[in-house]
């Protein structure tokens, strides 16, 4: 991360007025009861791949969403692909079937954007959640034939790209026009008083996925156990990193943990735990800046009970989900992890999580889809959310009732 940012430069443009007085409903409320935000959930799977497929089909299962609401479609097998294969084989058919099912307010157009995304007029979405299961690639590369100026982002070098993450692209379905070339801001970015237009705005995206077919399908599994047992155990925070910005914000998990009265190991070296650290019961982890997991997760033994939330903060750290062993996301998710984000290029440090946010976020009751945008600056770039949308790990905070 050798360019960590201070502001963000342009911000998500907003929609039109809903036409229907449904959507105005759903929007009025901050989380809907379990049942009517599975009842909101997509789940989009890979028809190439049959155990994209199984993950789909179980997630739909064990969270009671409406077969109905799971998407197959024919994609590239690979993790990471074009821009060309993501608008053909991704975006333009998933906004299609979205737009006929009403899911997306939105009228189709004869004509397509630069990308050759067809174009639709919009005025809104009530999708809950998108859920995207492992087979759906992960990212695409950047292509400079694609490439144009979009001032003032591109004025900085670091964001003349249009490298991305699925589905960081997948959040803006229901937006009407979308640049490809860096980012958008996001609305919901630590906003905890969202409008209907800016709720609008934003699709929440999270992925099952991980380095095996049983990791992907254990992570629901997860959820619930975590969410039937609680939260019991301590927390672990790594806060010697190379930034100022990342510090502090580990700084303040450390703080919110104290407020939540977790038992809390802390290491403020310049180097990450050591593989000596017990880490007994981790069922909270948030860290940097290691290139790859290290320390008491190689431990050939090492597993998170259900229901643990971790993170670590580097660049690459969900470059691929499919090597145990190499980066951070795909390793956690191995070794047993419920929910954890990361980032799938470069996104540099201001473009990442805010692990401070995602805690806050969490302890306050919100589901993991919600508290994952709430962290999350920037849509149309690198980040990546790994765990089930509807997981809750503290569902009585609000009344200081958890236990650990």
């Amino acid at each position: 991360m050798k360019h960590p940012l201070a502001r963000s430069f342009i911000s998500v443009r907003g929609v039109r007025s809903f036409r229907w007085l449904w959507f105005a409903l759903i929007f009025t409320a901050a989380r809907g009861s379990a049942e009517e935000l599975a009842s909101r959930v997509i789940v989009l799977a890979n028809s190439a791949d049959p155990n994209s497929v199984q993950i789909a089909q179980h997630y739909a299962d064990v969270r009671d969403v409406p077969l109905e609401n799971v998407i197959k479609l024919r994609m590239p097998q690979s993790e990471t692909i074009s821009w060309a294969e993501f608008v053909d084989s991704i975006w333009n058919p998933v906004r299609a079937k979205l737009a006929r099912q009403k899911w997306i307010d939105a009228i189709p157009m004869d004509l397509t954007d630069a990308s050759g995304r067809r174009k639709y007029s919009i005025a809104g979405h009530r999708i809950a959640y998108l859920v995207i299961c492992r087979g759906v690639p992960l990212r695409i590369r950047n292509d400079p034939a694609r490439y144009h100026l979009a001032p003032p982002m591109t004025n900085d070098a670091i964001f003349r790209t249009n490298a991305a993450a699925v589905d960081g692209e997948l959040a803006l379905l229901a937006q009407e026009k979308s640049e490809i070339t860096a980012y958008l801001a996001n609305p919901l970015f630590g906003n905890d008083n969202p409008s209907r237009t800016e709720l609008a705005a934003v699709i929440k995206v999270s992925r099952l996925d991980g380095p095996t077919v049983a990791d992907a399908l254990n992570l629901p599994d997860r959820a619930i156990a975590g969410e039937q047992a609680g939260l019991r155990g301590r927390a672990y925070v790594d806060i010697g990193g190379n930034h100022p910005d990342g510090d502090r914000w580990l700084e303040s998990v450390v703080r919110q943990l104290a407020e939540l009265d977790f038992e809390t190991e802390v290491d403020r070296s310049s180097t990450t735990f050591s593989a000596t650290t017990a880490f007994d019961d981790p069922v909270l982890y948030f860290g940097w800046y290691a290139g790859t997991v290290n320390g008491p997760f190689t431990k050939p033994d090492f597993q998170f009970p259900p229901g643990a939330v971790a993170m670590h903060i580097h660049s690459f750290s969900a470059a691929t989900l499919r090597d145990a062993n190499s980066g951070w996301c795909g390793p956690l998710v191995a070794r047993g992890v419920t929910a954890t984000v990361g980032n799938v290029f470069e996104p540099y440090l201001q473009l990442t999580h805010r692990p401070d946010l995602l805690l806050r976020s969490l302890a306050r009751g919100d589901n993991f889809g919600d508290a994952a945008c709430y962290a999350q600056r920037a849509l149309s770039w690198q980040t990546v959310a790994i765990g089930d949308p509807l997981y809750r790990p503290f569902p009585t905070t609000r009344q200081n009732e958890t236990s650990h």
